[in-house]
């Protein structure tokens, strides 16, 4: 598998520049076709408005959507135009309520989607829905580029976060063109079941699957010695100075973790390297 056809989503125009960064770079690497949603949002919530609010009010909104899509698509023209890569743009207006819709009927169709982090200082509402549905309802990857990061399309060291999970799988095959590519792969283990079938080997037939694809790989098996999983996770990322942490997405419910938090939540608000993530 080849990350032929890439999609990106852009709802702020000051993501813009860090988003195509990485996605960019993605598709230089892979000598990829771009596609970019250029999408306005109307982050009012339909039947909130207040007594006596008119449609003046619902026009508006809207016309600060299309506004924003404008300058969006502009900017995203202009950094494409700069580009050696393959491209396309399409621009338009969402409901916060019903931008899920539109991200999944294009998501699907494309091999890869790059996303700017979703949490954060700055980030608006959209981001999270966005994210959501191109790894729920678009089934899609989603490569998720940290605030800050440098775009890493050849990691040398990857971080594979292991659990036996299906995320966890779907995320292992979806990334075999990166974990192929890389010098190194550390299959993270944390705290595996004492009466596990796989007790005396842990993540062992995993490193065995991924070994048939030629990646070489290390299994680094990790006591629980901090409050959360994530921050296990992060503390390892940093140690070994991974490039990028591939891992599955929300393992629990999406209400689940919105309300008490979980791996997938607080590795994209804490993450410095690009975030490869499937559902």
């Amino acid at each position: 598998m080849t990350y032929n056809s890439l999609f990106t989503v852009l709802t702020d125009p000051a993501l813009v520049d860090e988003t195509l960064t990485h996605a960019i770079a993605v598709a230089e690497a892979n000598d990829a076709h771009l596609d970019a949603l250029c999408l306005g949002v109307d982050r009012s919530q339909t039947g909130y408005y207040y007594a006596g609010a008119s449609a003046v009010v619902l026009q508006e909104t809207i016309s600060r959507a299309q506004e924003d899509a404008e300058e969006i698509d502009r900017l995203v023209r202009a950094r494409l135009d700069k580009s050696t890569i393959r491209w396309a743009a399409e621009m338009g207006v969402a409901q916060l309520a019903d931008i899920g819709r539109h991200v999944a009927a294009r998501a699907r169709f494309s091999d890869l989607v790059t996303l700017p982090q979703p949490y954060g200082e700055g980030r608006g509402a959209e981001l999270e829905a966005v994210t959501e549905s191109a790894l729920f309802e678009g089934r899609t990857p989603v490569l998720v580029a940290p605030a800050k990061g440098a775009p890493t399309p050849n990691p040398r060291r990857i971080l594979l976060g292991w659990n036996e999970s299906p995320e966890a799988l779907a995320a292992t095959r979806a990334a075999i063109p990166l974990l192929r590519m890389a010098e190194t792969v550390h299959v993270v283990v944390i705290d595996p079941p004492m009466h596990g079938p796989n007790r005396s080997d842990p993540g062992g037939l995993l490193a065995q699957y991924l070994a048939r694809h030629g990646v070489k790989t290390e299994i680094d098996v990790l006591s629980r010695s901090l409050p959360r999983v994530s921050d296990v996770l992060l503390r390892h990322m940093t140690d070994m100075d991974a490039d990028m942490v591939v891992m599955g997405a929300y393992g629990h419910s999406r209400f689940r973790e919105a309300i008490f938090g979980g791996a997938t939540r607080y590795m994209l608000e804490q993450a410095t390297v690009p975030v490869f993530m499937a559902h």
